[in-house]
């Protein structure tokens, strides 16, 4: 029960992630729109999406060849390990508790949330790429 082909825990995984990625980098670009001086700030949030992309990136690879290499259906959460849901749950615990709090300025707020969110997204659509071309292996094998 719930268990799915791995290869569909790609186009889950990049769902996901695209879905988060989005989300996150919607809250930055809003917070942006509340800021008078913001010109200089955007140079900041392109920094971070380099940075984290490489981050992200590593991961996805990670996950991909971890993915790939199941051997049999699994359950559909399985397109992360334990690790990565803890860090998840850090990063959005964190967040929302920062935010809540009042604790970042809007400023932060709005190139790190940006850089970070598109960085997030990308990540998906990496996960989502690979789902498609391993569907175009299978077919060229056949």
């Amino acid at each position: 029960m719930f268990k799915v082909k791995a290869r569909s825990l790609l186009i889950i995984a990049g769902l996901v992630w695209f879905v988060a990625g989005f989300n996150v980098a919607r809250i930055g670009i809003l917070s942006y729109q509340g800021l008078e001086a913001k010109s200089f700030l955007y140079p900041l949030s392109i920094l971070v999406f380099v940075i984290f992309s490489r981050i992200f990136y590593k991961m996805t690879c990670k996950h991909i060849r971890r993915i790939l290499g199941y051997g049999e259906d699994r359950p559909f959460w399985h397109f992360f390990d334990q690790k990565s849901y803890l860090i998840m749950a850090c990063m959005m615990g964190g967040g929302l508790g920062l935010r809540g709090l009042g604790v970042l300025p809007q400023g932060f707020i709005a190139f790190f949330y940006t850089g970070l969110g598109s960085a997030l997204a990308l990540a998906g659509l990496v996960f989502i790429q690979n789902y498609i071309q391993s569907g175009q292996t299978r077919q060229e094998e056949a």
